[in-house]
């Protein structure tokens, strides 16, 4: 675990959860951090998005601190606006901090109203818990339904200096994003301004959370911060520039991927790659509507090689493509040749399906050059029964 400089992390129980764990995290930067985001594109948005997009444009970019809290949304609330807006400045006066360079971000049950008290009453103990070494306690404090922690870490060699890289993740249902989904934030101690910092989360974002799936749905807390503070003294020229953001992406698509493979009741990670779409949009769109079959889906959690649910799903996405010039492979089974069926062994097909991971491939024949990579899961019986519970 290689973690950037110039960063300190906290956790504590506030209360806010049912059960007695750490649900309110903080992670601070020693200086004033260049901060881009994205956030959910659903109509219904909690009180924390609307307050780090306002937060964001008044500080022009600049962020010392991150505040989240697990076990409510703060969001379809009476109060919520009010509550974000309370524990920011509260965070702000303790931390000696400019009201506008603090964000919240809040995750769990919508509709319940959040008392702000219960965050500024721990925050004492949370700030006086600030350490560069407690990484991990933060990350596990976002934690809600995930089984798992997510974390990811790169480390980038420039010539002047080494760009360290680390994000920590939350998420395991209500996962379809269109910006971002649930709760992401990236830092990394490199001297990006905030300009280019923007253009590189649009970019690494488009390429990771928003090539994930689990159950459909978008959620109403979907934050995703990307921090650059400079820590490393180093300001990367043009060229290392690609070298940094692609530091970035490699971070980003691991903890996509772990939300994919950690979605609710899932049993396996599917990866899916189409190629030969007219465009890459184009075949981003076919793999999502793989993605999102819950016939495909099914499919892949019992063992069973029906390819023709990903055949049928591919030509539900809207995208123009010729079926019989289409192939399809399941674990690098060739089960679909021009529209067709191909021969294969079923038997050892579904033994291949039985691993913890599927690759489904769709490939176009055709003029067309569009490629995409897209991650969901399977679906199971454990997730109606998870998501017929109400926890937090």
């Amino acid at each position: 675990m290689t973690l950037p400089l110039g960063y300190a992390y906290s956790a504590t129980y506030a209360g806010i959860r049912q059960a007695e764990r750490n649900d309110l995290a903080l992670i601070v930067s020693g200086l004033p951090a260049t901060a881009a985001g994205v956030f959910t594109q659903n109509r219904v948005q909690a009180a924390p998005v609307r307050l780090c997009r306002r937060h964001l444009k008044l500080s022009r970019g600049l962020v010392g601190a991150v505040l989240v809290n697990a076990g409510n949304a703060n969001c379809a609330t009476r109060t919520g606006d009010a509550a974000a807006a309370a524990t920011a400045k509260a965070a702000a006066k303790l931390l000696k901090l400019p009201v506008p360079q603090v964000l919240a971000a809040s995750t769990g049950v919508i509709g319940v109203e959040l008392d702000p008290k219960l965050v500024t009453n721990a925050l004492p103990t949370l700030i006086g818990g600030l350490n560069p070494d407690r990484f991990l306690d933060a990350a596990d404090a976002i934690l809600t339904t995930d089984l798992v922690r997510k974390t990811a870490f790169a480390e980038v060699k420039l010539r002047r200096a080494t760009v360290r890289i680390a994000g920590m993740t939350k998420g395991s249902g209500m996962i379809h994003p269109q910006m971002a989904t649930t709760l992401g934030f990236v830092m990394t101690d490199a001297n990006i301004p905030a300009a280019p910092l923007r253009a590189m989360l649009k970019r690494t974002v488009e390429q990771s959370y928003n090539r994930i799936s689990v159950d459909g749905d978008t959620s109403t807390n979907d934050t995703l911060l990307l921090l650059a503070n400079g820590a490393c003294g180093v300001r990367p020229d043009p060229k290392e520039m690609a070298k940094v953001e692609a530091g970035v992406a490699e971070v980003m698509q691991s903890l996509a991927k772990a939300i994919a493979r950690d979605g609710e009741g899932a049993r396996k990670l599917i990866t899916i790659v189409v190629s030969g779409a007219p465009t890459n949009d184009a075949a981003a769109r076919m793999a999502r509507a793989i993605a999102n079959s819950p016939l495909v889906k099914t499919a892949v959690a019992g063992s069973d090689p029906n390819w023709g649910r990903i055949l049928s799903a591919a030509g539900n996405s809207g995208v123009p493509f010729d079926p019989s010039k289409t192939d399809i492979s399941m674990q690098n089974v060739t089960v679909c040749r021009g529209g067709l069926a191909a021969p294969f062994s079923e038997g050892e097909l579904k033994q291949k399906l039985d691993a913890p991971e599927c690759e489904i491939r769709v490939a176009v024949r055709g003029k067309g050059k569009g490629a995409a990579r897209f991650w969901t899961c399977d679906f199971t019986e454990g997730y109606i029964r998870i998501n017929a519970s109400y926890r937090t």
